[in-house]
């Protein structure tokens, strides 16, 4: 994005030229410069435009109405195949190609790719453009008088669609396939697609969240989904495909060996069972307890789950009497044999 009385430029990229991408684009250049710009010049491309009327007049594409209706900014294309029309954003892809992405940038994600580029579009505001004697910087704030004040909330920026969960409890979503909890096999629900999450939701109530996957004919698994499941059939831990990349911490595989040890096929019920508690709890509460189950030799599901629950209430696991002061105490002292004699029929203690 250009602002083109001071040649103010906002640069952010993409994974892929997506419905959200388009959308979230204008929510981070809107907020980078603190406000939105009365109109906006526009090629026309398909993610704004469904279509070319023959007296010139555009039918805007639902998600491109819902921008327009948050911002209330108002559109403007240029002529078909006409770059010229929008020659000055034209001119900043060139410019932050040679100047931003030249060298091409080292980065760990996107995330810090952006951050990166947007520190750039900062420091182009201290410099200047053309003939002029003032910065960006000193011409964009005569700019930014006739801009619109952020909205309260920022849009979210997401793609919406329809979708129905399948037998495998599994929604697509472009081209892509993501799990749910199989208590949901064939609802229907509502996917919102953001840049890099995928969310969704099942009677406005939101039932996964996952990475996104860029890729075609991805399964992006969450084994919590199926455990409910495979507890009703234990033999299947093994084969589940769901969980067959699951990176557990070591302890969990001991504590099975050792439940499996003594339990039998019981025992991976109760490991399952032990699994659950990361639906309600974090891993690293239950990976601890777990841990802290087999240092004490409490091996089993009720051990385990009393020694999260205890650290996720910071209480201590054992019963403190100090903090019960109300209840009564017992003397307990230790039996001696001797203390048997009155069971043996005639004698007297």
């Amino acid at each position: 994005m250009d602002v083109p009385q001071s040649d103010a430029p906002f640069v952010k990229a993409y994974p892929a030229e997506t419905t959200e991408a388009f959308l979230d684009g204008h929510v981070s250049a809107f907020a980078f410069f603190g406000g939105v710009p009365l109109s906006v010049l526009y090629d026309n491309t398909t993610i704004a435009v469904a279509k070319i009327c023959g007296d010139g007049r555009r039918e805007r594409t639902r998600a491109f109405t819902e921008l327009q209706s948050h911002y209330l900014f108002r559109d403007r294309f240029g002529r078909p195949g006409k770059g010229n029309d929008k020659g000055k954003v034209e001119g900043l892809v060139k410019y932050a190609r040679s100047n931003f992405m030249t060298p091409i940038p080292q980065a760990a994600s996107f995330d810090d790719l952006n951050a990166m580029l947007e520190e750039r579009c900062r420091r182009r505001q201290g410099e200047r453009a053309g003939r002029h004697s003032e910065t960006i910087g000193e011409r964009l704030v005569a700019d930014l008088e006739s801009f619109r004040d952020l909205p309260a909330v920022p849009l979210e920026a997401c793609e919406k669609r329809a979708a129905r969960v399948s037998s495998t409890a599994l929604v697509r979503y472009r081209c892509n396939d993501y799990s749910v909890p199989t208590a949901y096999g064939f609802r229907d629900v509502v996917v919102k697609g953001f840049v890099d999450e995928v969310v969704i939701l099942c009677a406005g109530e939101q039932i996964a969240r996952h990475r996104r996957a860029y890729g075609t004919g991805t399964f992006v698994f969450e084994p919590l989904h199926y455990l409910a499941l495979i507890e009703t059939k234990p033999n299947a831990l093994d084969q589940a495909a769901a969980l067959k990349d699951w990176d557990l911490p070591e302890a969990f595989q001991h504590l099975r060996h050792l439940l499996e040890a003594r339990m039998g096929n019981r025992g991976k019920r109760e490991f399952i069972q032990v699994l659950r508690l990361m639906e309600a709890i974090p891993m690293e509460i239950v990976a601890s307890a777990v841990t802290e189950a087999i240092r004490l030799g409490a091996i089993g599901f009720d051990a385990v789950k009393q020694i999260a629950l205890a650290r996720v209430e910071r209480r201590p696991a054992r019963l403190d009497l100090t903090a019960y002061p109300h209840l009564p105490r017992t003397d307990v002292r230790m039996t001696t044999a001797a203390d048997y004699a009155v069971l043996v029929p005639g004698r007297v203690a």
